[in-house]
């Protein structure tokens, strides 16, 4: 097998190339050692004439398979094709040396990336003798290359896609060197329009003036990162309120190569905290409003009473005496809706949780309001559907709701004029509508009479009067009833306006049996049903209850106890918190949701925490007792709640 130490060279015109002087068998074993390049010679026309270890190795041919063939059989075909060898050897042999890095062939035809160095051999006398070439495989640094390159064009394409942010990247004098495209949709640039400017073109005159922008990146240098929110500057000319994070880039030796920005567009974010803020401040003036103008009503209702007990004989102190308290009443309606506002929007306000049937509320309402439309000359219309309608609320509100919804059909139809009230079933929800006659509403105002303080077209609102308050009310209410309220109108004239209530229907309230009546061991005595999964507590508090003249009724947990409410209906209920399954808090929270008339409920418990006081009352507890409870604080009680009955 032929290898790098016998392969006869080309004679030449004189004498021997140089490896036949002394050492040339040194070298010879020099290169045919090395196995980590194939080094080979190859003759004027490019076949092969010798071969080393690491030609073995990375092209897989043994010494005999190779010598003598063309170097081509290296290449894969498109390059064949291109005559790519050919182009080798002529530049190698025009200029001395070619270098190259490309796909390679080995014997098996797998391909491997070289890096290849031909270099011209020259006689002693400058002949030329052939070619010596260098192969090294570069396969693993360039597949590490490539996944470098494609994690590089991954992160490249991520930023670049961004578009809810800007980033880009700056030099170490902070000219912007790259551009994505967030930074196109805040800014306004093109990236052709931007690389290469200095940051500072995106602040605004003033911050410039300052050295503002220096100061950023000094800080960023100094600290690894700077963030600052503040007015920035498009393209265009407009401000935007930004959110900046500059942050200092070093390299592995901890020299600073640039910065990395990004900015966010803040400025809806600032626009919708600067209401919530204005928001509140008005709630909170509201709130002091109302509550310092009840001050002074306070003495005008008193200074009122006392003249209604007088005999008046003067016919123009009556007039004012009954002008000031109508007006009174209008100053103290709009003084309550003041306080409710400030309630429901600082999250203050309570509701109830009771069963409401809505023909109650509808009927109460109109029974309220009809007098006022009376005077006017109106006629007040009521349809209301034959069966129940019951819904889960608070019916002191929905009569105010309805009430407020009245008031205005009834203030803006002119005399003589209808009003139309309906109360109806859709599908799970109960409907109520409240319509009128009257010049209705503008289309362009519609969608924002329930917004504090409107009220529609001017003229016509200040000559009726109020703080455009009542709609925004019936709002807030009805979504905190879990319904919806929308107004209708076609601004005619003559056909008036229609405000519609959605509301979730609830399932009818449990009708129970009193237990006077279904025991005849009460005796007409108060009806006290016990629920206390401790038998001994129960019975003593039992028996105690049996000793101050009631009939006691006893429940050992929270299930038994709730039905025995909705079916026995007693005057009062001692419930202990701390019951198995249901517990005490959940009893009163739904007794209260589905009786229509649920008894007063007492917390006899071993929790005596002011947390749990408070839980109690928000579960609808009228006291809280804690055990061993003092009797005559009990009794007490008792003859308060039963002596209403």
């Amino acid at each position: 097998m032929a290898d790098a130490r016998d392969v006869p060279l080309p004679p030449g015109p004189s004498q021997p190339l140089a490896l036949t002087r002394p050492g040339d068998a040194d070298y010879r074993l020099l290169v045919e050692a090395v196995s980590d390049y194939a080094i080979f010679l190859l003759d004027p026309g490019g076949n092969v004439r010798s071969w080393n270890t690491g030609a073995r190795k990375i092209k897989g041919y043994e010494a005999h398979e190779v010598i003598g063939r063309h170097f081509s059989l290296f290449y894969p075909p498109e390059q064949l094709e291109r005559g790519w060898p050919e182009h080798e050897l002529k530049v190698a042999r025009e200029v001395g040396r070619f270098e190259d890095e490309g796909w390679r062939v080995r014997k098996d035809g797998t391909r491997f990336w070289a890096n290849v160095i031909i270099t011209r051999l020259s006689g002693p006398e400058g002949e030329f003798r052939g070619f010596s070439k260098i192969t090294r495989d570069l396969s693993e640094r360039r597949r590490e290359e490539e996944h470098l390159r494609m994690s590089e064009e991954r992160f490249r394409l991520l930023v670049e896609g961004v578009k809810d942010y800007a980033i880009f990247m700056l030099d170490t004098s902070g000219h912007v060197v790259s551009w994505n495209a967030g930074a196109r949709r805040f800014k306004g640039y093109e990236a052709a329009e931007i690389i290469g400017r200095h940051f500072s073109v995106f602040y605004p005159t003033e911050a410039q003036a300052t050295g503002w922008p220096d100061e950023e990146l000094r800080i960023a240098r100094r600290d690894g990162r700077f963030q600052d929110e503040g007015w920035r500057i498009r393209k265009d000319g407009t401000r935007f309120w930004a959110s900046v994070v500059i942050t200092a880039l070093h390299d592995a030796s901890g020299t600073l190569r640039g910065f990395a920005k990004v900015t966010r567009d803040m400025t809806e974010q600032r626009r919708v905290s600067s209401l919530e803020d204005e928001g509140r401040r008005i709630s909170t003036f509201l709130a002091m409003l109302g509550h310092e103008l009840r001050n002074p009503l306070a003495p005008i209702s008193n200074a009122l009473a006392l003249m209604a007990r007088e005999k008046l004989e003067s016919r123009t102190l009556r007039l004012a005496q009954d002008t000031i308290s109508r007006q009174l009443k209008q100053l103290v309606r709009l003084v309550d809706d003041l306080l409710d506002v400030g309630r429901i929007t600082s999250g203050k306000i309570r509701l109830e949780a009771k069963p409401v049937d809505l023909k109650w509320v509808v009927l109460e309402s109109v029974e309220a309001m009809t007098p006022t439309a009376t005077d006017k000359g109106q006629r007040l219309q009521t349809e209301i559907e034959e069966t129940p309608l019951w819904i889960t609320g608070d019916r002191a509100r929905m009569i105010q709701v309805l009430s407020n919804l009245l008031g205005n059909a009834i203030k803006f139809t002119p005399a003589g004029g209808h009003v139309w009230v309906q109360a109806r079933r859709d599908g799970e929800r109960a409907v109520l509508s409240v319509r009128d006659d009257g010049p209705g509403i503008p289309p362009q105002d519609i969608q924002r009479v329930f917004n504090l303080f409107e009220q529609g077209e001017q003229d016509i609102a200040r000559l009726q009067g109020g703080l455009g308050l009542g709609l925004s009310l019936v709002q807030q209410l009805v979504d905190l009833h879990g319904g919806d309220v929308a107004a209708y109108s076609k601004g005619v004239p003559g056909e008036g306006s229609e405000f519609v209530i959605r509301l979730p229907l609830a399932a009818a309230p449990a009708l129970p049996e009193k237990a006077t009546a279904a025991s005849p061991q009460s005796n007409g005595r108060p009806a006290v049903l016990v629920v206390d999964d401790n038998r001994d507590s129960a019975q003593t508090m039992a028996a105690l209850m049996e000793t101050l003249g009631c009939h006691a009724i006893v429940r050992h947990d929270g299930q038994a106890g709730l039905e025995a409410i909705k079916r026995l209906a007693p005057d009062l209920v001692l419930l202990d918190i701390g019951l198995p399954g249901m517990s005490g808090l959940e009893v009163a929270r739904r007794a209260r949701a589905e009786i229509e008339h649920p008894p007063p409920l007492i917390a006899v418990t071993g929790y005596g925490q002011e947390r749990d006081r408070q839980l109690s009352f928000d579960a609808g507890f009228f006291a809280h007792l804690t055990k061993p409870v003092d009797v005559s604080q009990l009794e007490d009680l008792l003859k308060r709640l039963l002596d209403r009955r």
